[in-house]
C-alpha cells in the first residue's frame, strides 16, 4: 500500500521560507512524476510545481516561479518543495502527488497518489 506523508508546514512571516517534504513508501517512485498542489480556503486545489522522473525537468505555476523550487531524492523516495519569499497569498494546505502525467507540458494529477496535506500559513 502506498503512503505519502508531507511535513514541514507551519506558520511563517511574510518574506520567510519553508521547506516541505513528502516521503513516499510502499513503492519505488524513481520512475514516477511527482508534484505539489495547494488548496486555499474556498478555492480549488491548484498545481504548484512538478518534477518529471525522466530528464529531471521541472515546471511551476506562474505564481511561484522564481520563489519555489521542487527537488527530489529518489534514493530516499522523497520530494521537496523549497518555498522562499512567502506571501500571505501562499497560505494553503499543500499536497504531494505522485504518479501524474504530463500533457502539453502540464502536470495532470488524474490517477496516482495523494498525501494528506500540510498546512502553510503566512502572516504579514
Amino acid at each position: 500500500q502506498v503512503h505519502l506523508v508531507e511535513s514541514g508546514g507551519g506558520l511563517v512571516q511574510a518574506g520567510g521560507s519553508l521547506r516541505l517534504s513528502c516521503a513516499a513508501s510502499g513503492r519505488t517512485f524513481s520512475t514516477y512524476n511527482m508534484a505539489w498542489f495547494r488548496q486555499a480556503p474556498g478555492k480549488e486545489r491548484e498545481f504548484v510545481a512538478g518534477s518529471r522522473w525522466s530528464g529531471g525537468n521541472t515546471s511551476y505555476a506562474d505564481s511561484v516561479k522564481g520563489r519555489f523550487t521542487i527537488s527530489r531524492d529518489n534514493a530516499k523516495n522523497t520530494v521537496y518543495l523549497q518555498m522562499n519569499s512567502l506571501t500571505p497569498e501562499d497560505t494553503a494546505v499543500y499536497y504531494c502527488h505522485v504518479g501524474g502525467a504530463y500533457s502539453s507540458g502540464s502536470y495532470r494529477a488524474g490517477s496516482g497518489y495523494w498525501g494528506r496535506g500540510t498546512q502553510v500559513t503566512v502572516v504579514s
